[in-house]
């Protein structure tokens, strides 16, 4: 079976391409940067410039597009449309031309939003960021695709904040805060987060690869969910701090501060790791549920605790030194 990774190069690309290996299929990863781990199966390909999928997926069985513009502080902003939405046209009619009958696509929960508590596949649309928009208009384009054959097989899935070793996102900086001891949590830490953890993401969308023709949908979580307070005691515990104390900042002044960073930024026409947004989301309930997940027969390979006990290890206690993936 021949498999493209769109986007293989990245942080769940690099995971998702070494299982793909390890159990024997053979793959092509398709992405605008170099593979540093598995640069002998890269070719250039960038899902904008449709010719190059047509000439870089011939004889493909399979496609997994993980490629997006994702970050909070895209520029310009026409770049989530270009990536995200004309992407997967290109990806769809590629794969028409080609006659390629299965396409996995992993789009977000940023599409529910600031949800509902426990909201699952189910869940109102109610996106409030460009990410969010356009990983949703993704999806209708993918489903534009599967209508036009019947044969045709669309896995989506929608996974939470992903983290894992050597990924520089928001969770490995909020780990690094907390590690270091200098962590100051806004508001009450009684809010819910979901998490994933980057090797159980990766199986799962292993697991997809058989899916018969139809639509399959699924929020990708891992559990159990930790409240904000639970989750800095958890990782005190596993750095052998167990009775760190937690000093809690009022909402209003975390919020605030991210304002200052907005306007520090604009002046100084950079891209700073504090913003209003990124505390709103921080303090917000982001707790979903993956319903699909359990009518099926996959089970992650790894626990949630032990995904965060080899990240500490990796990052924080052993501090291995190597390539790493920026994002957010």
């Amino acid at each position: 079976m021949n498999i493209a990774v769109i986007g293989g190069s990245g942080f769940v690309g690099t995971r998702l391409v070494s299982r793909l290996l390890a159990a024997g299929y053979t793959v092509k990863i398709l992405d605008k940067n170099i593979s540093n781990f598995f640069p002998e199966i890269h070719v250039f390909a960038d899902v904008r410039e449709q010719s190059a999928l047509e000439r870089e997926l011939t004889g493909t069985d399979i496609v997994i597009n993980l490629a997006a513009e994702h970050r909070d502080d895209v520029s310009p902003i026409s770049l989530y449309d270009d990536v995200n939405v004309k992407g997967a046209e290109n990806v769809c009619l590629a794969c028409n031309k080609l006659g390629i009958r299965k396409i996995i696509f992993t789009s977000s929960v940023a599409v529910y939003g600031f949800a509902p508590v426990g909201t699952d596949e189910t869940g109102e649309i109610n996106y409030f960021n460009a990410y969010g928009r356009t990983k949703w208009e993704a999806e209708g384009k993918y489903r534009h695709w599967l209508s036009e054959d019947e044969k045709n097989s669309l896995t989506i899935i929608r996974p939470t904040v992903i983290f894992g070793e050597r990924n520089r996102g928001n969770v490995y900086n909020l780990l690094r805060q907390i590690t270091n001891g200098v962590f100051p949590m806004v508001g009450k830490g009684t809010n819910l987060k979901s998490m994933a953890y980057v090797e159980n993401v990766a199986a799962f969308i292993e697991y997809n690869l058989h899916n018969n023709p139809g639509e399959y949908l699924y929020n990708y979580i891992d559990k159990p969910d930790f409240d904000m307070n639970t989750l800095v005691s958890e990782v005190y515990t596993m750095m052998g701090k167990p009775n760190h104390k937690i000093f809690h900042w009022p909402y209003w002044l975390g919020y605030f501060g991210g304002l200052c960073f907005d306007f520090l930024g604009k002046v100084l026409h950079k891209k700073l790791p504090i913003s209003s947004i990124r505390v709103k989301k921080f303090c917000a309930n982001t707790m979903f549920e993956a319903n699909n997940i359990k009518a099926t027969q996959f089970i992650p390979p790894v626990s949630l605790i032990d995904g965060l006990k080899n990240t500490i290890k990796y990052e924080f206690i052993d501090k291995t030194e190597g390539t790493v993936f920026y994002t957010e």
